[in-house]
């Protein structure tokens, strides 16, 4: 069967929509959430809201992680563009629901996270059968910028959507979900309407043992990571808490179950048998890695720019969700431009240098970003972003295009989810992993320096004592969300209308907290960007051992059969 040119160039114009609208809404709740939790009046700091609000980040990351092997497999049973098509309707609905919460409080939380949890399957479904469509359509000397351009797109996304909350979050929290109606409803009629099974829908048995296991177990880990960033009996984080470990533990012995199921069902729904090709084991091993690394730096590159450098440098509070996505479009900038550049010359030379040296330049802005003070100069700031961006679109594209032309044509759906799997699961657990590595910094000094401080502007010693006390994850969020932490903790008591004027305009004024919390928040980035300099470092380590054959034999043939591409059939890539 022929591939007719229009066709490839619709498929990669209409997924990369569908990639874009689902990677956008997995952010843009990020800095939405002080305007959404005010909308629906719930103060998010509220020690029994923090469940709420860390469900409504997790909630759309954990189903997309947990779900998209599963997916692309059905993708591969019942039809691609099938399983695709399904994914933009109901993210479509999920996204109107999204906007007309009809309740308040607890409740509209509630709403809003169940909503969340669907929309995040319509976008499982959309990223997990995107790559295979796309891999289907394109031939193979054209296949790395087709899905670089797809990739690229949807990492853009994950930082575009920091930007596009912030802008609609000013107008109407509502907003932050109205965008993705229209846009989900042209994608739904435009993809029924135009995409087309290319690869043949192979009959198979589904894998119910495997599929129950491992979506249990995979949800039971993430969920236990989750409740790991919150305190417990006294301790900064939960990772004592006998609900963590036991949800943990649980969780990784389904999956060990999981594994030995799979290996002997006659329909497995993850070929394990994959991973013997060198170039999809190392390429998903550097893929989870990145996806934890990048995670981690945008959460703490949010705090850094919202609860001290914007602060610093003149920016309310209130306004700084909005500037900190401004501010960091070097990031976005560094993946747009290097991305669709690396995946279409990695169709000429290969996936391992592009791969393998993206890497090393993440790794290095990692350690560059840790050279920088806490009140740093934006052009260093920006050029350090910059060089990460390009370096993960520079591994990003062509490692995608390696992974996906390494396996046979008929799983290339499985391959496609559990790709997305390795990244949506690095996501997720970017969060438990730096949040923890970051409460863990400010615990050892943040109390103390926080008591003497608020001493200093006539705090009582008790109550100095008790507001020091609290949990570091407070002072965290009211970063993350823009919120005054000083003003929100003494004036939740009414402790700040007591103080003297000059003391109470100190507190609540633009420098004292950024000032205040600099040195501990340094230590705290010490361990994180150590931390993901050392993940991008093996991730590049990976990428090197890939192998310099990445084309499965079979799809030479395939091509040099049915498109007479010459090309196809000059011996091993490289």
């Amino acid at each position: 069967m022929s591939h007719p040119d229009r066709y490839k160039w619709i498929a990669l114009s209409n997924t990369t929509l569908g990639v874009l609208m689902a990677s956008l809404d997995g952010s843009i709740v990020i800095i939405s959430l002080p305007a959404i939790f005010r909308g629906i009046g719930l103060d998010p700091l509220a020690p029994a809201n923090i469940g709420y609000l860390l469900w409504m980040i997790l909630g759309y990351l954990l189903v997309s992680a947990v779900l998209v092997v599963a997916l692309g497999r059905l993708g591969d049973m019942f039809g691609r563009v099938r399983m695709y098509n399904l994914g933009f309707v109901i993210f479509s609905v999920a996204s109107l629901a999204l906007s007309v919460d009809p309740f308040r409080g607890g409740s509209g939380a509630l709403w809003l996270i169940g909503w969340r949890v669907v929309q995040g399957i319509g976008g499982a479904m959309l990223t997990a059968n995107s790559a295979a469509i796309l891999t289907d359509a394109f031939p193979l000397e054209q296949r790395g910028m087709a899905l670089g351009v797809n990739q690229i797109t949807a990492l853009a996304g994950q930082f575009l959507g920091l930007v596009v909350g912030g802008l609609l979050a000013e107008i109407d929290w509502r907003a932050v979900f109205w965008v993705s109606v229209p846009i989900g409803v042209l994608g739904t009629i435009w993809s029924y309407r135009s995409l087309r099974e290319v690869g043949a829908p192979r009959a198979a048995r589904i894998d119910w043992l495997g599929n129950l296991t491992f979506v249990t177990g995979t949800a039971a880990v993430l969920a236990a990571i989750t409740y790991g960033i919150q305190p417990y009996g006294g301790h900064p984080t939960g990772w004592t808490s006998p609900w963590v470990l036991g949800g943990g533990a649980c969780g990784v012995a389904l999956l060990m179950a999981f594994c030995i199921v799979e290996t002997r069902v006659a329909e497995p729904m993850l070929r394990l048998g994959l991973f013997r090709i060198r170039a999809f084991a190392a390429g998903n091993l550097a893929a989870l890695l990145t996806a934890i690394a990048r995670g981690g730096l945008q959460f703490m590159l949010i705090i850094w720019l919202q609860g001290i450098w914007l602060p610093l440098h003149g920016y309310d509070y209130e306004r700084t969700p909005l500037w900190a996505g401004i501010y960091m479009l070097p990031l976005t900038a560094g993946f747009l431009l290097a991305g669709p550049v690396s995946g279409y010359l990695s169709d000429r030379f290969g996936a391992r240098l592009f791969s393998t040296g993206g890497l090393t330049l993440v790794a290095g802005s990692f350690l560059g970003l840790l050279a920088l003070p806490v009140d740093f100069s934006y052009p260093a700031f920006a050029a350090l972003l910059f060089v990460s961006g390009a370096g993960q679109g520079m591994f990003s594209a062509p490692n995608t295009s390696a992974i996906m032309s390494s396996v046979p044509r008929e799983q290339r759906g499985v391959a496609s989810g559990m790709r997305s799997t390795f990244q949506n699961s690095g996501n997720a657990l970017s969060i438990g992993v730096f949040f923890s590595l970051m409460i863990a910094g400010l615990a050892g000094s943040l109390p103390h320096t926080l008591s003497a401080g608020l001493r200093a502007q006539a705090v009582p010693a008790a109550d100095a004592a008790h507001v020091a006390g609290l949990p570091p994850v407070s002072t965290l969020f009211a970063a993350f969300l823009g919120d005054n932490p000083i003003g929100h903790l003494l004036g939740s008591n009414g402790l700040l209308n007591t103080l003297p004027p000059h003391n109470r305009e100190a507190l609540t004024g633009k420098s004292f907290f950024p000032q205040l919390v600099s040195g501990p928040f340094h230590h705290g980035l010490v361990l994180v960007f150590t931390a993901a300099a050392a993940m991008a470092a093996i991730a590049a380590l990976g990428s090197a051992m890939r192998g310099t054959r990445y084309v499965h034999i079979e799809e030479r043939e395939h091509d040099r059969r049915h498109q007479g591409r010459d090309s196809v059939d000059q011996g091993p890539r490289r």
